[in-house]
């Protein structure tokens, strides 16, 4: 996939960093705050933005990964939990509504027939490359023709919902077995140990956790170098979908906040494709996994909330949601200090 992204809006960034300096405050009082209000000028070249139109995109697959057993829950949920999305039942769907944002969710590669009827509580997207990728662990997870497909697919429903109006997108994902692909993707970037990147996903034992790492290590030295073609050898369709919408929304001057582990595995692979991409990156939170920590680190991003979270689905994420607005409402309600 090759797309421009945009160079930030140095001009935006130094007009809020005026500004930051003349609020009702000492300099640097507000933290974060006022940083996070620099980068989102540059992102979006507007010193009055604020995420008003906002988008969630749940992309769901399976993983052939899964033929080894690496969770504690079976593949079949995969197919459950997009039906619950799109019944509203589930976190994301009590937290989009929380937070005012639409939802949509995406079947990039389910391995099973969805059930749709009376699902009217989100958009849905028939993306379905294939049901599921490739054992990676014998076998590339993918073709190169399906890693085009899956970015492809992305950018396609980014573009649609920018097309409708938006401010600000929030990827998540759903995928048994993910944790076990984004933990290899991880390792492979970074060029850290699977032992290092890999935690207990859905919270498996001691001895399932041991051997989702030696199936880690065992596909990275099948696909050595797996630093290369990433996606191909290790990736799941959702997480090049992923991928495919940062990529674009990028391209777009859309900020993107980033949730869990899967999620910022599809950032490496987004990087990987064009590093400009991390300029339109907020990371929303730390979460529970460690693989999540070391691929934050490679990114150069630093998360915003710290709760342990390890659901995915772009539940951290959208979280995040009003620190970014309360950035910019600070800087733009506040007033200035004259002295004298």
């Amino acid at each position: 996939m090759n797309i421009h992204i945009p160079a930030l809006d140095f001009d935006a960034m130094e007009r809020v960093r005026t500004r930051q300096d003349t609020l009702l405050k000492p300099k640097g009082a507000l933290g974060r705050l006022e940083s996070l209000s620099i980068q989102l000028a540059g992102m979006t070249g507007k010193t009055d933005w604020l995420p008003v139109r906002r988008a969630v995109i749940v992309f769901a697959a399976d993983h052939g990964v899964m033929a080894h057993q690496v969770s504690t829950v079976p593949q079949a949920i995969t197919a459950y939990m997009v039906e619950q999305f799109l019944f509203g039942k589930a976190a994301i769907n009590v937290l989009a509504r929380q937070m005012n944002a639409r939802l949509t969710v995406v079947d990039a590669g389910v391995n099973a027939a969805l059930n749709l009827s009376s699902t009217n509580h989100a958009r849905f997207v028939a993306g379905k490359i294939a049901d599921g990728t490739a054992d990676f662990t014998q076998s590339p997870a993918m073709t190169q023709a399906q890693a085009e497909q899956a970015l492809q697919l992305g950018a396609q429903v980014a573009a649609e919902e920018i097309a409708n109006g938006l401010d600000v997108l929030v990827l998540g994902e759903m995928g048994i077995g993910n944790t076990t692909a984004a933990s290899a993707i991880i390792a492979a970037v970074t060029g850290r140990s699977a032992a290092e990147t890999t935690g207990r996903g859905t919270g498996v034992d001691d001895a399932t956790l041991n051997h989702k790492i030696r199936l880690i290590e065992a596909a990275l030295h099948v696909h050595a170098p797996a630093n290369e073609n990433t996606l191909v050898k290790l990736g799941g369709f959702e997480i090049g979908a992923m991928a495919g919408a940062m990529l674009y929304a990028a391209n777009q001057r859309i900020p993107v906040l980033v949730d869990g582990l899967i999620c910022t595995a599809a950032a490496l692979i987004a990087q990987q494709i064009n590093p400009d991409v991390t300029h339109y990156l907020i990371a929303s939170h730390c979460g529970a996994e460690p693989g999540h920590q070391i691929a934050l680190a490679h990114l150069g991003l630093i998360p915003m909330l710290s709760l342990e979270m390890r659901l995915g689905e772009g539940t951290g994420a959208v979280l995040a949601l009003p620190i970014l607005e309360a950035a910019m409402r600070t800087l733009n309600e506040m007033g200035t200090l004259h002295i004298g």
